[in-house]
């Protein structure tokens, strides 16, 4: 099969590789298309959860093209999306219901051949129906599935008032479970005019240009609208900068949520007392496991519209100019490689 291959950091090659054996207890997807993603560009340069050679691509769908003779309820044709995740189920962290910690945590697509190919194996488990849902719908339930996962971990309150940087695709969805979740007011700050155009129309009540040359002035402007500041400030940019200014916004008894993906290397410096003082709560959301169920309802009920997201395709044999695009490039909200045509 004809597949992207990560050999090292920054070296990709779309070459033939063998195609996957399934086991017993396995699925085997063919790959109608895959999403790119910000955490795509941190594996291109060596970050995150990389192992090489790897074989990228965790947001696919597509259609069974065969099963391992112990799965039941899929069958051959049926069109479905997958959850990329594997866990081992007998950890530490498994074993006391915290799956998502899991000591041996494997990721199709991040440290397992992924869906930048024609053929993915996966866990018949972790394989989920369609239904309903057009092929677009269904490559934005892994992105849905993550802003579920965040919605849990910031627990909104009804009637609590959130400040939001970032208007990336988990973004525009965790904009709108929010609001769908009881956010009496939310405020959403970007440097795109187009994304803040559509979240205002999607989800936000208010919204701010960023000037990323000159943050006082967002900033000026939020304060000046909200003095008290807000109950919840999330970091949805990944962004050492703007996660440096987040406290200044926190109310008394706030959460501070780092929902985008930082470097690595990313030092941001707060101070103890007041962290201390003002009894803030600093949460991170880190990936999704068992949320896609939730994703699909979401998605399906129309509280996540996705249909607006895509907006960039490319073939498989263009990778690179994708990564390109999301990595540098400007106008694009969702980047999807199509890997075939059904």
């Amino acid at each position: 099969m004809k597949a992207v291959c990560l050999n090292r950091p920054q070296d990709i090659s779309v070459t033939e590789v063998p195609d996957p054996q399934i086991k017993d207890n396995q699925v085997l997807l063919k790959v109608r298309s895959c999403g790119v993603c910000r955490t795509d560009i941190h594996l291109y340069h060596g970050e995150f959860l990389a192992k090489f050679p790897l074989i990228p691509g965790h947001e696919f769908v597509g259609e069974v093209a065969a099963v391992g003779k112990d799965v039941t309820g899929l069958k051959a044709g049926d069109r479905v999306c997958a959850d990329n995740t594997e866990l081992c189920g007998h950890c530490y962290y498994c074993r006391r219901n915290q799956p998502l910690y899991c000591e041996n945590f494997n990721s199709l697509g991040v440290n397992r051949p992924g869906g930048f190919a024609e053929y993915v194996a996966v866990n018949h488990d972790k394989v989920f129906p369609l239904g309903d849902l057009t092929y677009d719908q269904g490559v934005m339930v892994e992105p849905t599935a993550c802003a579920v996962h965040g919605l849990d971990m910031i627990d909104v309150k009804p009637g609590d008032e959130v400040l939001m940087f970032g208007t990336g695709p988990t973004g525009l969805i965790l904009a709108q479970l929010l609001k769908h979740a009881g956010a009496s007011k939310l405020v959403v700050v970007a440097s795109d005019e187009r994304k803040l155009s559509l979240v205002q129309e999607l989800a936000a009540d208010e919204v701010h240009r960023m000037d990323r040359h000159d943050y006082s002035k967002h900033e000026r402007a939020i304060r000046e609208n909200h003095p008290r500041g807000f109950d919840v400030v999330i970091d949805a940019t990944g962004a050492e900068a703007v996660i440096q200014h987040m406290p200044q916004f926190a109310k008394m008894g706030a959460k501070l949520v780092i929902y985008g993906v930082a470097a690595a290397k990313d030092r941001v410096s707060i101070s103890p007392y007041e962290v201390f003082q003002k009894e803030l709560k600093i949460i991170g959301s880190f990936a999704q496991t068992h949320c896609f169920d939730r994703a699909i309802a979401y998605i399906r009920g129309g509280v996540v519209r996705t249909d607006r997201l895509v907006t960039h395709r490319f073939k498989l044999d263009e990778f690179p100019k994708a990564i390109e695009q999301v990595e540098s490039g400007k106008g694009h909200i969702k980047v999807v490689i199509d890997v075939a045509e059904f």
